[in-house]
């Protein structure tokens, strides 16, 4: 380790399953990065629906990742690890973590960083990589979204509804979103959607029919899951694919077999925390190609609504469950 680095950093802890006042500033030995690491020195470090559930006690983190919540990050690199090529000191970062951002130092696997957009601080780049990994590998990977074709997501104004609809509308697609008020829907609208549905007073099946003369929507990016599951199948165009990343409505849900049969339908999902680290570099690569280029052209933009300090983490869990929020929540570190 470099002898300049501190023995030990600030953090903020899961102290119990529970509630935003679990939440605890503490001090932890600053971490050593393995070979294939890097160790970052955090300036901001985004807040991401899987910490509540951390939090909650109902999705722990993976045996080889830190405990500590905190899903992304933005600094500057501290230290190179062994094997690692391309990263320097001192370079200025965002990453995906598998654990540990919430804290001073976060050691992440080299090939999980991208370069800090031209144009964007630390905050705003913090809130990038969770919710551009997820979109991405979902949305263009997954369910292969291809150009001319039209995409439905679920909780428009939430950090992964904000990036989809951006990502999604800079690629030149027509863009379908759901939100809780008519406020929520202007933002949606203002972000890129061509529809934006109240899903309080409007039903998405119908409006999405409406809209598309009857055919329906080529791809759906859920978090709802639950009794949205057979309405959203209604919504897709034949050769449709539904994918699920939460289940904020519910794990289970009953469909039509036959429907999706005849129609050729995909019902499909997937995870980001559990899948190897390969996995997300290469997820990496193809944001570092595609997808930040939009975002140094001014294309994509983050969204930002609240700031807090590293140690007001249970204010900003508080926030984001209290699902006023448009777009991501940051902790500033330093």
């Amino acid at each position: 380790m470099n002898p300049s680095l501190p023995d030990s950093m600030r953090a903020v802890e899961i102290s119990a399953p529970g509630g935003p006042e679990v939440l605890k500033p503490i001090r932890r030995p600053t971490p050593l990065p393995a070979p294939g690491d890097v160790l970052i020195e955090v300036f901001a470090a985004g807040i991401n629906r899987p910490d509540i559930l951390q939090r909650q006690g109902v999705y722990p983190a993976p045996k080889d990742a830190s405990d500590l919540p905190g899903l992304e990050v933005a600094g500057r690199i501290a230290f190179v690890g062994g094997d690692v090529t391309g990263w320097s000191v001192g370079d200025a970062v965002c990453a995906l973590a598998n654990g540990g951002g919430y804290a001073e130092y976060c050691a992440v696997p080299a090939g999980q960083c991208l370069r800090v957009p031209q144009g964007l601080d630390f905050v705003q780049a913090a809130s990038l990589p969770e919710t551009c990994f997820t979109v991405w590998t979902n949305v263009f990977d997954r369910a292969g979204l291809k150009s001319g074709e039209t995409f439905l997501v679920q909780g428009g104004t939430s950090g992964i509804g904000v990036t989809a609809i951006q990502m999604v509308h800079a690629f030149g697609n027509r863009v379908f979103a759901t939100a809780g008020s008519d406020e929520k829907c202007a933002a949606c609208r203002e972000l890129g959607a061509e529809v934006a549905i109240n899903y309080r007073t409007e039903d998405f099946v119908e409006v999405v029919k409406k809209a598309t003369a009857g055919r329906g929507v080529d791809v759906i990016l859920d978090m709802v899951g639950g009794e949205y599951v057979p309405r959203e199948l209604k919504a897709l165009a034949n050769d449709g694919r539904l994918v699920l990343i939460a289940f904020l409505g519910g794990a289970k849900a009953t469909v039509n077999l036959a429907d999706i049969m005849m129609r050729r339908l995909v019902l499909t999902g997937s995870t980001l925390r559990a899948r190897t680290s390969a996995i997300k570099s290469d997820i990496a690569h193809s944001l570092r190609e595609r997808v930040w280029p939009l975002i140094e052209a001014g294309k994509m933009r983050p969204v930002v609504h609240a700031v807090f300090p590293l140690d007001q983490a249970s204010d900003a869990h508080a926030l984001m469950e209290s699902g006023t929020h448009v777009g991501k929540i940051v902790l500033t570190v330093r």
